[in-house]
């Protein structure tokens, strides 16, 4: 019997990690067929083919359609579409494999045929200049001698990145995940501005190594640092030229499966850049060349831990959140860790699950820490300086049978701790300064997990430091920054799960006819990939609007109980839709009231960028890329791309010059889950590229 660890990949799916995962890593014994299936296949649509984030691969009506169009037809659609981050992109005898196992699995008599094709060969670990000047064949002319002398000079007038710098960035640098610790995703950066924005144009583009997108680079004094597949490089802002690259594989490649990728973002400080990997390491390099200084392992893994958030550099310390511990696949859940930015050494560790007798301890239905998931920190953290507090959101636990089970005492709760929650953290010493629940029992795969913006608005107490969230259900809690006091929510409207929301406490109650029953589908909004999901959201500090992304879906969702991964949901149309899946929304904070909606048919793919121009800039997954008035959301400008912008817009700036850059590529969550709403979009992948967009002269 196979004995895949359905629930991590099941959660690598939904992240954008599909495919990621060596076969190797898994200890089964099955046909080659089977392996492939559950390498490959298994995150989406099921361990037993009945479907989860993708449709079912069986059933009366899938046996009906591939009887008739024959097993080759089936292998030609396989091949076409799958895995989502690189269509085509394995090896001719796997699909074989995987399409004679499907067709085996439906007892369709439809054999095909495959040849295996050479395994591709291992990446070198280390930092490579530009031009290859260590092969004494090349010409190392006067030309060339000059190039490389102005690539040095280049690097060596990059200013050490102070503890200053990370709190208050340069205004043409973007140093961190969402350019500043409190999360805005915006620019102060004017110069494309809404009334010059019909005159951006490209300024240049790069051909990436092929991985998951969901990229963001970083840019430091006219240098940028780009992460894709394991290969950072360092780029001219100007014109692409490359100053150096650092390859190093992050896990072991097999035949059965495409490129691993990396986590989200990277961290600069002082003259190092810290990039976290897809096998749980963090690697330190110098950002002059590229380097290694260290290389530290966080957490081994078998295939379901990993990195998918960036790391947050406070007072030398590396802070990093782990994902991947959901389902039962990792008790014990998710941890945050804090290493040395000099030696890589772990300075502290906090565990995202409460232990039995510890505080929270008792808020697992008396389930024991072997039977206690999740808790995946998938995002990066956000930094109060006034406050010293870091703070970090949780994502749920997606094996929910210990919250089901009737309680074995008066004693504790089913909130199950700390799930769906914020975490503020002393950046020193990892200590749980305070946390709040957003939804305790959450047992839907709704869960909180995204980035926290730290604002301050105005209140009746005076100007009020707050912590403000999205979750996946569309609403929005704003917490008190200091102490974690409930302030308020805002409900988007597009979730039918909870009913109310307490004004004192936040507490939120669910809807009973949603509970879950063992083997009774209920019709829940918004489907797992949430009313927003990773695509981050961005903030203006001069208007106190929040533009949030978006999707609008249903979902029929199942409980199973006795299996690892014990919810099953399949995403469907909202009953009143009108045939649009993709909004942004743009919230003023101040009065809890939405300003201006986008409305499309195309799901939302990219996080959003603001910027002092009084300019968004988002995309959306039929491949364009906008750039909207932020006040009216009346948009200026769009390009269509090569593929899909599934990444993080950022902007900055050079010898006067303001950029805008996105990265499109394949394999993002949007293309898994939310592609049977609009199946005349395909999901492209196959490459990965760097898109960089300035202003035309008048």
């Amino acid at each position: 019997m196979l004995k895949i660890r359905r629930a991590a990949l099941a959660s690598l799916c939904m992240m954008g990690l599909v495919g990621a995962i060596p076969a190797a890593n898994f200890a089964y014994a099955a046909s080659a067929g089977e392996s492939a299936y559950a390498a490959n296949c298994a995150a989406c649509h099921g361990e037993k083919l009945g479907g989860a984030f993708a449709p079912p691969l069986s059933g009366k009506a899938f046996k009906e359609k591939w009887q008739q169009q024959g097993g080759e037809a089936m292998l030609t659609f396989i091949k076409a579409n799958m895995p989502p981050a690189k269509p085509g992109g394995l090896d001719a005898k796997v699909y074989a494999d995987m399409t004679n196992y499907i067709l085996a699995s439906n007892g369709l008599a439809l054999a095909v045929a495959g040849k295996k094709s050479a395994s591709a060969p291992r990446l070198k670990e280390g930092g490579e200049e530009a031009g290859g000047a260590g092969n004494a064949s090349n010409n190392q002319d006067e030309k060339y001698r000059t190039v490389t002398a102005q690539r040095t000079a280049l690097l060596a007038a990059m200013a050490p990145v102070t503890e200053a710098m990370l709190r208050n960035p340069p205004n043409e640098d973007w140093l961190s995940w969402r350019r500043t610790d409190d999360g805005y995703g915006y620019s102060p950066l004017n110069q494309i501005n809404t009334g010059n924005a019909d005159r951006i144009q490209l300024a240049w583009s790069l051909s990436l190594p092929v991985g998951t997108n969901q990229i963001t680079p970083l840019v430091h004094d006219g240098v940028m640092f780009i992460n894709s597949n394991g290969t950072v490089q360092a780029l001219d802002v100007r014109d692409g030229e490359l100053l150096w690259k650092f390859k190093r594989e992050a896990a072991p490649v097999t035949p059965a499966g495409p490129p691993t990728t990396q986590p989200r973002s990277m961290a600069i400080y002082g003259t190092t850049l810290y990039v976290p990997t897809l096998d749980n390491h963090m690697v330190a390099l110098d950002s002059r060349t590229g380097a290694q200084l260290w290389d530290h392992l966080i957490e081994k893994s078998a295939g379901v831990l990993r990195l998918t958030g960036g790391p947050i550099v406070i007072h030398d310390k590396v802070i990093q959140g782990v994902s991947g511990c959901s389902g039962g696949a990792y008790p014990g859940g998710c941890m945050i860790v804090a290493l040395d930015g000099k030696t890589g050494k772990e300075v502290w560790r906090f565990n995202t699950v409460a232990r039995p007798g510890k505080p929270g301890g008792d808020t697992w239905n008396g389930a024991p820490l072997s039977n206690r998931y999740g808790g995946s920190v998938w995002d990066g953290g956000t930094y109060d300086a006034e406050l010293n507090l870091v703070y970090f959101g949780t994502g749920q636990t997606y094996h929910i049978a210990p919250l089901m089970q009737p309680k074995p005492s008066k004693d504790g709760s089913a909130d199950a701790l700390y799930t769906d929650t914020t975490l503020a953290l002393n950046p020193e010493t990892g200590e749980l300064v305070w946390y709040y629940q957003h939804h305790a029992r959450e047992v839907w795969d709704l869960d909180w997990a995204f980035e926290r913006t730290i604002v301050t608005l105005p209140t009746a107490q005076g100007p009020t430091r707050m912590v403000v969230t999205f979750g996946k259900l569309g609403i929005g809690d704003a917490l008190d920054a200091k102490t974690g006091r409930y302030l308020f929510s805002h409900d988007i409207g597009l979730q039918t799960l909870i009913t109310a929301i307490d004004a004192q406490t936040g507490k939120k109650t669910s809807d009973p006819k949603m509970e879950p029953e063992a083997g009774r589908p209920k019709m829940i909004c918004p489907f797992p990939a949430g009313a927003r999901s990773w695509p981050a959201t961005a903030y203006d500090p001069t208007t106190r609007t929040l533009y949030l992304p978006m999707f609008e879906s249903c979902m029929e969702f199942l409980w199973k109980p006795g299996e690892a991964w014990d919810i099953q949901y399949t995403p469907l149309p909202r009953p009143d839709t009108d045939g649009n899946f993709g909004r942004v929304a743009a919230i003023n904070l101040e009065t809890h009231q939405t300003v201006w909606q986008q409305r499309r048919r195309a799901p939302q793919a990219s996080s959003i960028l603001a910027t002092s121009g009084g300019l968004i800039f988002e995309g959306s997954r039929d491949r364009w890329f906008r750039a909207s008035d932020s006040a009216t959301g009346k948009m200026l400008w769009q390009a269509r791309l090569d593929l899909t912008p599934n990444a993080f817009p950022i902007t900055f700036g050079k010898d006067g010059t303001q950029y805008v850059s996105i990265t499109t590529g394949g394999g993002g969550p949007v293309d898994v889950s939310l592609q049977t709403l609009t199946p005349e979009i395909p999901s492209l992948g196959g490459s990965t590229t760097l898109w960089v967009f300035k202003v035309a002269k008048p």
